[in-house]
């Protein structure tokens, strides 16, 4: 499974903004380039593990949120993902995608 940088750059950018910190604030404290780190955001640089730990200590976040959006605290935890997705799919896409959900919840 490929990691999806857009994904993990738009879970960092909501978490900053939550704790009112600007681009330039994370940047300096990761040592790097606001440009580099909008990048990040935006999920067009790759954004390596070392990378995702300090911005996850900086947000007080586990490192798994920002990859998966999973906490210890989620119980419902990929709804918006999968509402992202869906809202960018034609009508009949939608309904394959809900069968094969459905096929798996209720075989496996």
């Amino acid at each position: 499974m490929a990691l999806d940088y857009e994904m993990i750059g738009k879970r960092i950018k909501q978490e900053r903004i939550k704790k009112h910190f600007t681009q330039e604030d994370i940047a300096d404290m990761i040592d790097t380039s606001v440009a580099f780190y909008s990048r990040i955001e935006t999920g067009r640089t790759a954004i390596n593990l070392k990378r995702i730990v300090e911005i996850a200590e900086i947000l007080d976040k586990p490192v798994g949120y920002f990859i998966n959006g999973i906490t210890e605290n989620t119980q419902v935890y990929l709804n918006q993902d999968f509402k992202e997705i869906l809202e960018r799919c034609t009508p009949k896409k939608q309904k394959f995608i809900y069968l094969i959900a459905e096929l798996v919840a209720n075989h496996l």
